[in-house]
């Protein structure tokens, strides 16, 4: 079992459902990052996602694309993602995932991602476009040591779905609904039945479901269908429009509603 996935586990086992969040690397303030991130996981953050800005980030809706946008225009690269990483990690022992896109990866260098990504002491990545066709060569042996969490949603065959769960390590990220992120969620009972029928599936990872999720209602919603949920368009929404406690204390009402529904 990986460090991740036996997280999950332990937090499950004691009452817990797992909050994730994530965060644009170096969004607002690239000179504040390092306090954000700690900050968000004091406030309740099981789990931090940090994605890397890329110029095209197709998966993401307006929200988070401003913020790739932005932290781009800051200077934020990847090399000062693993910077940041390894102040991070020198305050906390919860799981650090990287989320972002092939391009920036290869333009990188993927030997030197990796061994990026193990110096500075990131637990796992999510690359949302890597098909999973050309996932096992993508990510190949190489990556041994991070976990290669991969996405499904309510559109992929229940054959895909088992599929995913083999080839995902850490957890499964099932996406709760079509198209990007930082959409309200409609039509809920849709949208559960699909998650209740993938949560029913799935059976080598836990699953965490992301998209759409901005309340403790929208939390409680999905809990008793999943092993948690990843926020992020609301945080980042959040840190656009209101002060930096109100972001916070946002994060402590989602927490809070992760201990109800286990």
């Amino acid at each position: 079992m990986s460090f991740i996935s036996n997280y999950i586990n332990i937090k499950n086992e004691a009452g817990e459902k797992i909050l994730s969040v994530f965060l644009t690397a170096g969004f607002p303030d690239k000179n504040n990052f390092v306090k954000l991130a700690l900050d968000v996981l004091n406030a309740g953050a099981d789990i931090l996602e940090i994605g890397f800005p890329f110029s095209d980030p197709l998966a993401d809706g307006p929200v988070i694309q401003h913020s790739s946008q932005a932290a781009l225009e800051n200077g934020v690269t990847l090399k000062k993602v693993f910077e940041y990483v390894i102040e991070i990690r020198e305050k906390t022992v919860k799981p650090i995932i990287l989320m972002g896109y092939a391009n920036p990866v290869l333009s990188f260098g993927k030997e030197n991602f990796i061994a990026s990504c193990l110096k500075s002491g990131v637990n796992g990545i999510i690359i949302p476009d890597v098909p999973i066709d050309e996932s096992a060569d993508f990510f190949n042996d190489s990556f041994n040591g991070l976990d290669k969490i991969l996405l499904a949603s309510p559109t992929t065959p229940v054959e895909r779905l088992i599929q995913i769960d083999q080839l995902s390590n850490g957890f499964l990220y099932y996406v709760s609904m079509t198209g990007t992120t930082g959409k309200q969620i409609s039509n809920s009972k849709e949208i559960i039945e699909q998650i209740k029928k993938a949560f029913s599936v799935i059976k080598k990872n836990k699953m965490l479901v992301g998209f759409g999720i901005s309340t403790p209602e929208d939390v409680k919603t999905f809990l008793p269908y999943s092993n948690g949920v990843i926020v992020g368009s609301a945080v980042i929404k959040s840190l656009m429009n209101d002060d930096y406690n109100t972001t916070l204390k946002k994060i402590e009402e989602l927490k809070k509603a992760t201990l109800r529904n286990c």
